[in-house]
């Protein structure tokens, strides 16, 4: 993958390029649940996904909306790793936005083997529903040794894509 040299642009590669991000959430005993969920995205701020409603994740952003969640590119090359890391609220779409937020979802470009799910079958009796995290926060992973950001230890910087 070639990257752009500004951490914005760092970003919106790395998001615009994996389908797939670690959805952390919490249990109720307070311990971390991490999930791997197919996403999309919308203008890099509103990430949606679908899940059964009887998931552990999906109970617990039911109770607890406060997430957090990873897209890298889990191919890289040891050392040349890139990620970002969001910070987010989730909750599953109300029925009464299903139809704009499917549109949203699915309307723009996604990988050919994905569905585009449709609001009949994210409500009432379907198996699944679909859910939204809106972004309250990013970083941008930065490998120890980037030649243009590393310092020698990975770190990460705050960015907004």
């Amino acid at each position: 993958m070639t990257l752009p040299d500004d951490l914005a642009g760092l970003a919106r590669t790395v998001l615009d390029t994996n389908r797939y991000l670690t959805l952390g959430t919490t249990e109720p005993d307070g311990r971390p649940r991490v999930s791997p969920v197919y996403f999309t995205h919308v203008g890099y701020s509103t990430f949606y996904w679908v899940s059964s409603p009887h998931s552990r994740h999906s109970a617990n952003v039911a109770a607890r909306p406060e997430v957090a969640f990873v897209v890298y590119d889990s191919t890289a090359a040891i050392g040349a790793g890139r990620a970002v890391y969001v910070g987010a609220t989730a909750e599953q779409v109300p029925e009464e936005q299903l139809a704009a937020a499917c549109d949203e979802a699915f309307g723009g470009e996604i990988d050919a083997a994905a569905h585009r799910f449709r609001p009949e079958e994210v409500s009432g009796a379907a198996e699944f529903r679909l859910y939204r995290a809106r972004a309250t926060s990013w970083e941008v992973h930065i490998p120890g040794r980037d030649p243009a950001y590393g310092t020698g230890v990975d770190a990460s910087r705050a960015v907004r894509p």
